[in-house]
């Protein structure tokens, strides 16, 4: 075979085999899987081995709810109150968030069962509620259909205020009728999901309303605030 011919060949052959590698290149490349959150066993098993999947545990040496989060964990990512005492939901949605922000790093439990970060670890970006609900298995809440306005007719009665306690309740503090003032607040367009625990958040609720009500604004739930919670004038 004469030299020209075999140039001629050799350059058709790696022009092919240029291709080949291309073509081979872009599949290679559809290949990769798209990153995700870790998936539901992942989770399933870090629970496992922090709470053995009991969601209410109080351990008693500062550690709570299924994924064994710490007080100033928990109100890191947003939390309210103790975790034990919130939904399942709502520590899924916070064990999410914690993962944006740090990944499997505050739990050792994840380092013993073999987890590893992905591409969302630590990504900073702040989950939504539906983002979570896969996680124990929950799809969003469908949103339901208006209800027929009924005909219009007397207005009802105002809500009966609950008997006062006898109580003073400030900051740290836990109690049903904390949750009772809580759940009244959301009546006045706050957002508690009833704990029944006093933090910055009903703190915050507790001041509008004496503001409002001319009461003096020392952050303590006295029968004054409790009063005016049902009957006195709604924080704007």
């Amino acid at each position: 075979m004469d030299r020209r011919r075999f140039r001629g060949l050799t350059r058709g052959f790696t022009k092919l085999l240029l291709i080949a590698m291309a073509a081979l290149g872009v599949h290679l490349a559809l290949a990769v899987p798209t990153a995700a959150d870790p998936s539901r066993s992942d989770w399933a098993k870090l629970r496992m081995c922090e709470s053995t999947e009991r969601y209410h545990v109080n351990t008693g040496t500062g550690y709570y709810g299924a994924y064994q989060f710490d007080l100033p964990t928990w109100r890191s990512v947003g939390g309210q109150g103790r975790p034990d005492q919130a939904s399942p939901a709502e520590q899924d949605y916070r064990a999410l968030y914690l993962y944006r922000m740090r990944g499997w790093q505050p739990w050792e439990c994840a380092n013993m069962v073999g987890l590893v970060d992905d591409a969302d670890a630590r990504s900073k970006v702040v989950p939504s509620r539906g983002d979570a609900a896969y996680i124990g298995g929950r799809k969003p809440a469908p949103v339901p259909a208006p209800a027929p306005q009924p005909a219009p007719g007397p207005a009802p009665a105002p809500e009966a205020k609950p008997a006062w306690s006898g109580l003073v309740y400030a900051y740290g503090d836990c109690a049903p009728a904390l949750r009772t003032f809580q759940l009244r607040m959301n009546d006045l367009g706050y957002d508690f999901q009833g704990t029944g625990c006093y933090y910055d958040k009903t703190k915050q609720a507790v001041l509008d309303l004496q503001r409002a009500n001319d009461i003096r604004d020392s952050g303590r739930l006295g029968p004054k605030t409790w009063k005016a919670a049902w009957e006195g004038v709604a924080p704007r």
